[in-house]
C-alpha cells in the first residue's frame, strides 16, 4: 500500500522508486539507524542498509529489492555478493531482507533471515 500511494504510476516499476518509498517508510527509524542507500558492499551495492546508531540495541538490516523475481533470489544475492562484508566493524546481529514485487499484479513479497554478526562469522571461519 505504501508503494502504490507514494509512487507515480509512471515510475512504479522502478527499483529506485521502491527504495525511496522504503526510505520514507523508515523515516521514524532514523532515531535508531543510519540509513544508507546504494552502499558499496562486497561485490556490488546493497540497495538499502540500516546500521544501528551506537545508542540503539537493534540488528543491522541489509535490504535487497527485486521485481518479477522471488524474494529468495534477493536474499541469495545479498549472500553471494557478500553485502554483509560492508558491516565488518559492526558486532551485532544482521537481518537480511529480500523484497520483491510483481510488475503486473503489484503484489509484494518479503523474506527475512537473521544471520550472525560479520565479526562472529569471520572468526568462526578463520
Amino acid at each position: 500500500m505504501v508503494h502504490s500511494t507514494n509512487t507515480s504510476l509512471l515510475r512504479y516499476n522502478d527499483e529506485n522508486s521502491l527504495a525511496c518509498v522504503l526510505s520514507l517508510a523508515f523515516y521514524s527509524a532514523r532515531s535508531k539507524y543510519h540509513i544508507i542507500s546504494g552502499l558499496p558492499a562486497g561485490k556490488g551495492f546493497a540497495d538499502i542498509v540500516l546500521v544501528p546508531r551506537s545508542n540503539a540495541e537493534a540488528p543491522a538490516v541489509v535490504l535487497e529489492l527485486k521485481y518479477d523475481k522471488e524474494a529468495a533470489t534477493a536474499i541469495q544475492q545479498i549472500k553471494s555478493r557478500k553485502y554483509v562484508d560492508a558491516l565488518s566493524r559492526y558486532e551485532g546481529n544482521v537481518v537480511l531482507v529480500g523484497i520483491t514485487y510483481d510488475k503486473k499484479t503489484k503484489h509484494h513479497d518479503c523474506l527475512i533471515e537473521k544471520v550472525h554478526s560479520p565479526t562472529k562469522v569471520q572468526s568462526a571461519n578463520a
